[in-house]
């Protein structure tokens, strides 16, 4: 039994240290909007998400009203959405209209979070 507990407590360090590693290096990830959405549910996306997170930076004249479309303003409203609630997978699903992606999909002025 003497031999056997170095090596379970080597095992559990070499393990705390894989899990501590994979937090640190998380990949961000945004959500946006699928392009085959139609319209109405793109509405819907953005009263939905803009109901629950500030979605000020739509507005005419802030850094994210242009280019001036649903399709645009639903990523960009899900996205704020889904990064309030932890960017959870069931936090950018949106009735199977939203896609998680691994590139940031910012531009110009307007960044997403």
């Amino acid at each position: 039994m003497g031999k056997a507990l170095p090596a379970l407590l080597f095992l559990y360090f070499i393990s705390v240290g894989k899990l501590v590693t994979a937090n640190n290096c998380q990949q961000k990830t945004w959500c946006v909007a699928k392009p085959s959405s139609d319209q109405a549910t793109l509405l819907a996306n953005i009263n939905y998400a803009c109901s629950q997170v500030d979605c000020r930076i739509l507005q005419k004249g802030c850094p994210c009203f242009s280019p001036d479309n649903l399709i645009n303003h639903a990523s960009i409203a899900m996205n704020l959405y889904y990064q309030s609630r932890g960017r959870n997978k069931w936090n950018c699903d949106f009735r199977n209209s939203a896609l998680i992606v691994i590139s940031d999909p910012s531009y110009a002025d307007c960044i997403y979070a």
